[in-house]
């Protein structure tokens, strides 16, 4: 049942109202979609339990059942495996000729019936129950929790302490304390629950009175639980253990990796950073999936005349392409895409990466140790010796390291790297900033692209979203376009944890160095002066781009917003 409408039954029942879904809603969202509607109103008082329950076996004409009073027969359980059970917090009950009955505390939930239906070959009768009494029992009998919010349940929250700032941590307490059986539950709990949702990072903050552990799925932060304060050191130190780093030393930053091995074979890396903050140490973990990798640069969201452009200047036997954007924003899978085009038998590719994220076969990768000296201008000065045809470089960061690499570019070499510009424009002044001299800029810059990630509109319960045409107008749409958009935004619905966003799509603004613009660059023409020189030339800027997704049906206007600046 999708949340709103379980609310809106509610509400034209009297049992709650409006401001009390409206709270409930918002609260669902706040958690990214993981706590469902009925158990947040029962948390706040909203409606009881019990309430709950016969209101749903009225609804859908299914009797009620209470679980903790009844007793479910083992050879019963096996027919549903423990996955499906916590996938669709339901739980078979009884068995009677060629019909099973199953306890679910969602009735309609149709998908989930055929499921069961499908697996065990049974007719599925439905019974309703709590949610509060379904994970109750599959906690009773199968041996293993069901969510994070069941850890949660089950940990101490009383006695909670704030740590001193001076207080002397015995090291060989704490390496005793992350190998506590609850310690290691959580912590395993917090890496696989990232993985089944999605998430991207996972932010692990240490504050003065609290402590909470946050999710980035579709580029947006989520809070999804708050463990015992008085576990803080634990849980860090555990995390430290497994990914090889210093438990003992807790004032400066860290970095390192932690390998998991998940079922199938297939295997997850967690990039590990940890930043000495004032409250204590606080870890921040990028999910590195190989397997999810979006190498098909049709796949990336390029319109196709950008990536036309795109191809054209990776595939030039010599110059630069610059990717540019801030941290997050895809910038490094534009370039093993590239990588993956250009990765043939014939070319020696070398790449120096801080850090290396993800190993090609027939790529030569570097990982820079500045500690030792080895930096992105050392690796390329050496690259140049190795009988390169094509450099990857990071980032340019200093003058020293875009002399070379636009050197390179310059003397039979292709060269790709990612700087950090708000658009392609304003690459070209940071370039110059740096030192580089306009003549080097102009001759050796093939293309520059910018490019932001934007939320796709969940496919599954998207509606048409009444946008004010003033509204499209001062957003960049011309006037006699603006009434041809159709814009769309999500209800929200389980597939996209009710938050109304499914994955993501790339917004591009893709600038070959033209002859115009060369003449610019040579002439000391200002960032402004470049824009509208390549708008001029029919350049899309990436609030152009992010229209057309709009216009399309990809994206919502409010992610447009959220994504682009007006351009100017």
């Amino acid at each position: 049942m999708q949340s709103s409408r379980l609310g809106d039954l509610l509400v034209r029942s009297n049992l709650i109202t409006k401001e009390q879904l409206q709270h409930g809603l918002q609260e669902q969202k706040d958690s990214g979609g993981q706590l469902r509607l009925g158990s947040i109103l029962i948390k706040n008082g909203f409606i009881s339990e019990n309430e709950l329950t016969a209101f749903l076996s009225k609804q859908y004409s299914v009797p009620s059942i209470n679980l903790s009073e009844f007793e479910i027969d083992p050879s019963v359980l096996k027919l549903i495996p423990v996955e499906v059970v916590q996938k669709y917090q339901t739980i078979p009950v009884n068995r009677s000729g060629s019909t099973l009955i199953v306890a679910m505390s969602d009735p309609s939930n149709i998908f989930a019936i055929d499921d069961i239906k499908f697996m065990t070959g049974y007719n599925v009768e439905v019974v309703v129950a709590s949610d509060a009494g379904i994970r109750a029992a599959i906690d009773k009998y199968y041996d293993q929790s069901a969510s994070l919010a069941d850890m949660m349940s089950d940990l101490e929250m009383e006695d909670l302490e704030v740590i001193g700032e001076e207080e002397q941590v015995d090291i060989s307490s704490l390496e005793r304390a992350t190998e506590d059986a609850p310690v290691v539950k959580l912590v395993n709990l917090i890496l696989t629950d990232a993985i089944k949702r999605k998430a991207s990072d996972i932010h692990i903050e240490p504050y003065e009175r609290t402590f909470r552990v946050r999710y980035r799925i579709d580029g947006v932060l989520y809070e999804v639980m708050k463990p015992p304060l008085k576990l803080k050191n634990a849980i860090i130190s555990r995390l430290k253990i497994m990914a090889e780093l210093d438990i003992a030393e807790r004032r400066l930053p860290q970095d390192g990796r932690i390998k998991i091995k998940l079922g199938g074979g297939k295997d997850m890396d967690f990039r590990v950073s940890v930043l000495p903050t004032l409250f204590g140490e606080k870890i921040v973990m990028r999910l590195l999936d190989k397997s999810s990798l979006q190498l098909d640069m049709t796949k990336l969201g390029y319109e196709p005349e950008a990536l036309e452009r795109f191809k054209e200047a990776i595939h030039k036997p010599f110059g630069m392409v610059l990717v540019t954007g801030p941290t997050g924003s895809g910038k490094t899978v534009s370039l093993y895409s590239a990588l993956s085009e250009l990765n043939k038998t014939t070319e020696n590719i070398s790449t120096a990466e801080d850090p290396v994220e993800f190993n090609f076969a027939g790529i030569n990768q570097v990982q820079m140790h500045e500690d030792i000296g080895l930096n992105f201008a050392t690796a390329l000065r050496s690259f140049l010796r190795q009988d390169p045809d094509i450099i990857m470089i990071g980032e340019i960061r200093d003058f020293e390291t875009a002399e070379i690499a636009v050197k390179a570019a310059l003397t039979g070499h292709m060269v790709l790297s990612t700087l950090h510009t708000n658009d392609a424009p304003s690459t070209i002044n940071r370039l110059l900033n740096m030192g580089v001299e306009p003549f080097l800029v102009s001759s050796a810059v093939n293309l520059i692209t910018a490019q932001r990630l934007a939320r796709r509109v969940c496919q599954e319960c998207r509606v048409v979203e009444e946008v004010p045409l003033q509204a499209l107008v001062s957003a960049g749409v011309s006037k006699d376009e603006a009434g041809q958009y159709v814009c769309y935004r999500g209800q929200g619905c389980p597939k996209c944890n009710n938050t109304g966003y499914k994955g993501r799509v790339g917004f591009y603004q893709v600038m070959p160095m033209l002859e115009e613009i060369r003449e610019l660059v040579l002439n000391g023409a200002n960032t402004a002066e470049i824009k509208r020189e390549s708008m001029r030339l029919g350049i899309k800027t990436m609030r152009q781009s992010g229209l057309t997704k709009l216009k399309e049906g990809v994206t919502s206007f409010e992610e447009v917003l959220r994504v682009t600046v007006t351009d100017e």
